[in-house]
């Protein structure tokens, strides 16, 4: 996929380098790049992705999706400066996913006592009368039958659109989901 598909949703403040080259993935954790990837630098609660901008580019990044440009900027690297990387992260990963969002029907649960037990009974629930769903919870994930495990009540926006995608691969019709307001606030559902 080009990087110009990707930034179709996306407010874009400052674009350095060709937009139109092609990727073979995305990440936002420097330590997971390959050679073509989009690197898109996060702020989280203790790390800056900003920091990592050199080491992604060393390890073969091509693009970089940013808050702030960097000093140096590699002549052979595209630099999308946005105003929440965050944000475009999701809706940057919905797109290389093919947004799988919009072909399920999507429950979320959110608040502050019982996310996990809804979200899980409705899963079981739409399980028994047959339909083929997913679930992401704080206990497991689920693409139908088939359990995968889990880090976090909301995961990423990069692994919620790759078990969404996942889902639909599978046939599943819905999907129910935990949604943390820390989820909500780091823009994991974002796209």
């Amino acid at each position: 996929m080009l990087l110009s598909d990707l930034l179709v949703d996306i407010e874009i403040l400052r674009l350095e380098g060709n937009p139109d080259i092609k990727l073979s993935g995305i990440e936002f954790d420097s330590r997971k790049l390959a050679p073509g990837y989009l690197f898109v630098a996060t702020v989280g609660t203790t790390l800056d992705g900003h920091d990592y901008i050199n080491a992604a580019i060393e390890k073969g990044a091509t693009a970089v999706v940013c808050e702030r440009m960097p000093v140096k900027l590699h002549k052979n690297v595209t630099y999308v400066q946005v105003p929440d990387s965050a944000e475009a992260l999701g809706y940057m990963a919905s797109t290389w996913f093919g947004h799988p969002s919009e072909k399920l029907i999507l429950v979320g649960v959110t608040g502050t006592n019982g996310k996990t037990t809804v979200a899980t009974l409705l899963y079981q629930l739409f399980k028994e009368i047959g339909y083929k769903a997913g679930l992401l919870s704080t206990v497991c994930n689920y693409v139908d039958d088939k359990a995968i495990e889990t880090t976090h009540t909301t995961p990423d926006a990069l692994t919620l659109n790759t078990l969404l995608h996942q889902m639909v691969d599978a046939g599943c019709q819905y999907a129910f989901m935990e949604v943390s307001s820390h989820a909500i606030e780091q823009r994991r559902i974002a796209g």
